[in-house]
Order: structure tokens, then sequence, then C-alpha cells
């Protein structure tokens, strides 16, 4: 075993005497040392419960004959986070948290490793760390949180929460109506109920075959998911004492694992920040997967699980009743070729065994494909001169009426400087709200812009302004909002030479996203440009914006200058 590094020999005896201060015995030295990765955080309410989890992982480890070590990452709430320059830190806490794991299972010659994560950068974050460590590795995450009710029944959620408040500006949402949606919008611990990025990436797990079926759809602090929690447990102490080659993390996760990823993601209509994150994955994984074969995969890849905040009020519980993520992978399965059914999966079986018997119990929350939203996924790269290295859009959250659209540009060197200038009203219909310096390296963080498309659907503005931007939003985002524009303001791109009233077009179908400026007039604004420099306190952010790379990159952090 890995571990007999650091227990084997009689030059261990120092090594042993600090584990046995633990509460070793001598027969736990012929055990297999597995690491507990708990991203338990009292301020997030998709973790506040995960220390439970903890718990019952490690006695059940200990009943099928493994010894288990817990250790904790950290985590942001995007959430909380939202709005202020707390958000600067939410995308740089996934590079802290890969390399907490990586250097606590290394250190520690730890043989085998079970996450536990739930929301945003955290279970990312966690994919990438282990995929370095490269051992067995079994992902369970907290679970989606239920959706939130309005008295009169209506299904609300954290979107809800944060579109009221435009709506509430505009004068036309009472301060009790507000406060109503503010006591019910999230009513459990969990990761927040719709298809935003937490439940995208814990969804993606069981496409990719990291997690135990139902790990993205079994919802928080129920039965069902701590019998799934342990389940997971003896199933990664299993794993480790075969000590096969095969069950290493970079064996599952491969690029087949990567291409079955994005095609549930299109089926489903996952937070864009899935690309972003699907895209570190794959460089952790060793995977040439450039973001040009994402739109090849949406071509293949029916929308058949329109899920909030996609204009919808399906969450995830609803799609747990469904037949889960098994059952969309069944469907989408049914057009030959667009899944890999021969890729392995952590209980041992290929994704085709996974699936075979997985049937849609609900036509009307999951399509099949013949009957689908959208013949094509609902996630798109669009490519032109504002992004001539690619931009994401989240297809499955626009309304047809702006799948094509052109507008004159309003611009903004910051999210504040938006939301100030959207909620002073001076984003009127017809524009294209530009947002730049807000990428990963001019940020520094590459934000999410929750808060300003938000305002924008509150305002009612939704199908008459478009928006785009250098920075991210949240998988709570919905309609026609451009993110992850390469390269970004900071390092040169045409973002940064838009001026207010250039016109822009924008084609989801097309997949194109142009400025329509003359190229002799670009040229002259280039030479004229100067990058937006902002005053950055933070030595971490510093550090942080000195590595990154672009969003289509994956905002990676460079090993190489």
């Amino acid at each position: 075993m890995r571990s007999d590094t650091i227990k084997k020999g009689f030059d261990r005896t120092p090594h042993r005497s600090l584990l046995r201060a633990t509460g070793l015995k001598d027969e736990d030295f012929d055990k297999p040392f597995i690491g507990i990765a708990n991203s338990h955080i009292d301020i997030i309410p998709g973790h506040f419960f995960l220390q439970e989890y903890g718990r019952i992982v490690k006695e059940a480890i200990r009943e099928a004959g493994g010894v288990p070590f817990e250790f904790n990452t950290i985590g942001v709430d995007d959430g909380i986070a939202m709005g202020h320059d707390g958000m600067l830190y939410s995308l740089p806490s996934r590079e802290i948290i890969a390399d907490s794991i990586e250097t606590v299972m290394n250190a520690h010659k730890l043989d085998a490793l079970i996450c536990i994560p739930n929301c945003d950068k955290i279970v990312p974050g966690m994919i990438m760390g282990a995929l370095r460590v490269n051992v067995p590795t079994v992902f369970v995450s907290g679970g989606p949180m239920k959706a939130g009710h309005k008295s009169d029944g209506t299904p609300i959620d954290l979107a809800t929460a944060f579109e009221a408040v435009g709506t509430h500006a505009q004068g036309k949402m009472s301060d009790s109506e507000l406060f109503e949606i503010e006591c019910e919008a999230c009513p459990s611990g969990g990761s927040c109920s719709g298809m935003f990025t937490a439940n995208s990436m814990n969804t993606l797990c069981e496409a990719m075959g990291i997690a135990l079926e139902g790990n993205g759809t079994i919802l928080a602090m129920t039965p069902e998911r701590i019998e799934l929690v342990k389940k997971a447990a003896k199933r990664i102490v299993q794993m480790a004492k075969e000590d096969d080659q095969k069950h290493n993390l970079r064996n599952i996760l491969n690029e087949k694992a990567v291409h079955n990823a994005f095609v549930v993601d299109m089926a489903m209509g996952g937070s864009s920040n899935t690309v972003l994150h699907m895209l570190s994955i794959a460089k952790e994984a060793e995977v040439d997967f450039p973001i040009t074969k994402i739109n090849e995969i949406a071509k293949q890849v029916a929308h058949i699980a329109k899920i909030s905040p996609s204009l919808s009020t399906v969450h995830m519980e609803d799609i747990n009743r469904a037949g889960g993520v098994n059952a969309v992978m069944r469907e989408v399965s049914r057009r030959d070729g667009v899944l890999y059914l021969d890729n392995p999966t952590v209980t041992g079986e290929s994704i085709g065994e996974r699936i075979q018997n997985a049937d849609i119990k609900d036509l009307d929350i999951i399509h099949t494909n013949e009957n689908a939203f959208s013949p094509v996924g609902g996630l798109a790269i669009l490519f032109g001169n504002l992004c001539t290295e690619g931009a994401v859009v989240k297809t499955a959250g626009i309304a047809d009426t702006m799948r094509s659209f052109k507008g004159r540009a309003i611009c903004f060197d910051s999210q504040q400087e938006a939301i100030d200038g959207i909620m002073s009203h001076r984003v009127k219909a017809g524009h294209v709200v530009v947002i730049r310096y807000e990428g990963p390296k001019g940020g520094p963080g590459m934000q999410e812009m929750l808060a300003p498309t938000s305002l924008i659907m509150g305002l009612g503005l939704g199908e008459s302004v478009a928006l785009i931007t250098d920075g991210r939003f949240s998988g709570a985002t919905r309609g026609a909002s451009i993110g992850h524009v390469s390269p970004e303001a900071a390092e040169g791109g045409t973002i940064a030479l838009v001026k207010d009233g250039d016109e822009i077009a924008l084609d989801v179908d097309a997949n194109t996203l142009e400025l329509l400026v003359d190229e002799s007039e670009l040229k002259q604004r280039l030479e004229k440009f100067r990058p937006v420099v902002k005053k950055v306190d933070s030595k971490w952010l510093k550090r942080y914006a000195l590595l990154v790379s672009n969003a289509s990159n994956g905002a990676a952090l460079k090993t190489e200058l």
C-alpha cells in the first residue's frame, strides 16, 4: 500500500509513534489509510451539516476495515460573497482547495480518498486536487436543498431572491413580499435547489463516474442521502483494499469522462461555470479537450431537462423524483455514439451498465429526445472579434426572442459601476451592457455577475437587454448573459476597446458575438489602449493575477511563466 511509506519498517518507528498518538493500534497498520476531505464550514448552507457526514463516513470506513483520517478544506459561499469585493476570493479559492488536497494526501501518503464537497468552487477544487494525487477516489456531496415556496405555493429559490431586489427597486414589489422571499427562498440545508453551479458539478460527478448514482439529486439531510454517504464510504475501502491501478482516479476521470460530463451538462442546461471548471479538470487529468469541442457536443445532444433558473420552476428534487441523472443519461444515450457507455465508474460497473435499467418517471420533468426543449444542448461557446478565444452562454436560460440580438453598448469598467448604472436606470431596452476588467487577471478573481443580471431581469429588461463580460455568472443567472469573454480586457482583448454606442451583434444559434466596428478603427483604438489597473491590497490576489490564465483556458494557474 502507498501508506507503507509511513508505517512499515524499523526506520518508521517515530512515524508509527506519532500515529499511535492519534489512537491507532497494532492491527491498524495493516489496513488502508483513507483520507476524508471534508468541506464543512458553518457559514455555507450546503456545508454546515457536513461535520456529521464526516462522522458517518469515519464510522463506515472503520466498519469496512479501513483507517479514516479526516481533514478540512476552506469554502466560499458565492451567494453571500456576491455583490461586494468578497467575490474576488471565490474562484481563487478553487486553487487553495486543490492545493490542500494534494498537500495532505501526498505529505501523509494516504492510500485512497473520499471527498465530501457540495457547493460551487469546492467541488471542482477537490476534483483537481484529487487528480494530482491519483489514488482511488469517491465523491459524495452534501446534496441539494429543497425548493422554497411562497404562501401561494409558487416554487422559489435563491435566483428568485436576487431578482426580487430589482423588482423591489422598481417599485413593483412591496417590502412584505420581498421579506417573504428572503425567508422562504432557501428553506433548508443543501446546495441551492436549482441547476446552479453546485448542483451542476455534483451532477457531472455522476456523469464522470466518480460518484455514486443519486449524488447530484438526492436531497440533503434526508435518510436517503445518509445511506448514500455510508455506501460511498464502504466503497472507497473496497477500492483501497483491492489496491488495483484501475481504481486510480485518472483511469476513471479520463477523456471519455470529460466528454460524458459535457453531454449531461448540455442535456440538463448546467451552469456556464461548468465550462470553466471542466476545462481546468481536463488539464489536471492531462486530457486534451479544446473549447471548440463543446459546440460539437452541443449539436449532438438535445436539451431534455429544463431546471431553474432556466425559465423553469423545476428543481433538483423534481429531477430526482423523475429518475435522476441516470434517466437523463439513458435517454441521451438512445442517440448512438453520444455517450461513452464503456467508461468505468467508481462502483466497478461501466456507465452503460449503471444506466441500463433507468427510466423517465415523469415526462413533464425529463423530456424525451423527440420532445426536447431544444434539439441542441443548453450551453454554447461563442466566437467572433469580441471573443477570438471564446465566450460562454447558457442558452437554456435565454428567451427565444434574445437568441439573435443587436444592440448598442453601454460600458462599465467594474461590476459595481454596472450595478450603479442599472439601478439608476441608465441601462435601457436595446442596450448591450459591457462589464469588463472582471476577468481572472483583471478582477482579479473573475467575479460572478448575478447581481447585475438579476437586476436586469427584475427591472423587466430580460428580453430587451443583453450583457457581456470577461467575468462570469452564477449558476442562478438567466437571460442573454455572455461571460468568460477571452481574451479579457486586462490582457488587451477587444472587449477593452468597446465604446458606448458601438453596435454589438449576438447570434446564439450561429455561435457568434461580434463588435460591429471597422477593423481600421479597432486598430487605432488598440494603439491608444492602456489597460485599467485596479488597486489590489491582497497579497494572495496579487499572486493569483500574476499566475492565472484566461477563462478559455479554465482560469487555471500557470506552473511555468
